[in-house]
């Protein structure tokens, strides 16, 4: 459950570069589609064990098929990062931020096209789920519990990320944004290559 908090993936490089370019309450909803994400993942992961469809999830050619696709998508969300320099005028006035929607809906699918994701949850609910004898609702309710206290600790990292960016210069804000799209597009470019180049 700890790899959920502390992992170091591309969800957690977005929420870090978004905590220091805006606010906290932007940073919130990032963390919020983040989340969703890791409930989505779950649920289907759970209803895949209780009605025996786990195969599918484990099966070679769509776990290939999904991580091509993932890389690519990745190596997109990294390249925008690239975009204008970051520009604040002399009063330090805030960057402006895209849409609630927007960034509740980067979290989401950053979060969701990662493989990595999918295995976590995969392992967690199979090795956890024997303890609740794989009885959905007692998973539920317990993965529910669990993701109300990743959900903390994500705002706790935009807390942080949020209070040393009044010590940022432009230049170093801008480098942030560039670090932070190479790692997206190196995670990706990663995920093509295990999957597609890599026997």
């Amino acid at each position: 459950m700890l790899l959920l908090t502390f992992s170091f993936g591309p969800a957690f490089f977005a929420l870090i570069n978004t905590g220091i370019k805006h606010d906290y309450k932007h940073g919130a909803v990032l963390a919020g589609g983040v989340v969703l994400s890791d409930l989505f993942v779950c649920l289907i992961v759970i209803f895949s064990v209780h009605f025996g469809a786990i195969n599918f999830l484990q099966d070679e050619k769509n776990q290939r098929f999904a991580g091509i696709v993932a890389g690519i998508i990745l190596c997109v969300f990294g390249a925008f990062h690239y975009r204008k320099p970051i520009k604040r005028s002399e009063e330090n006035i805030e960057i402006k931020a895209p849409s609630d929607i927007k960034l509740l809906l980067k979290g989401f699918f950053l979060n969701l096209f990662n493989p990595a994701v999918w295995f976590l949850w995969l392992g967690n609910v199979t090795g956890v789920g024997k303890s609740f004898n794989y009885s959905v609702v007692k998973m539920i309710i317990y993965f529910s519990i669990v993701l109300g206290l990743v959900f903390t600790v994500e705002l706790f990292k935009i807390f942080l990320a949020g209070k040393i960016k009044k010590f940022l210069t432009d230049k170093t804000m801008h480098l942030i944004n560039i670090i932070t799209g190479t790692l997206l597009i190196i995670f990706g470019v990663v995920l093509i290559y295990n999957h597609f180049f890599h026997e």
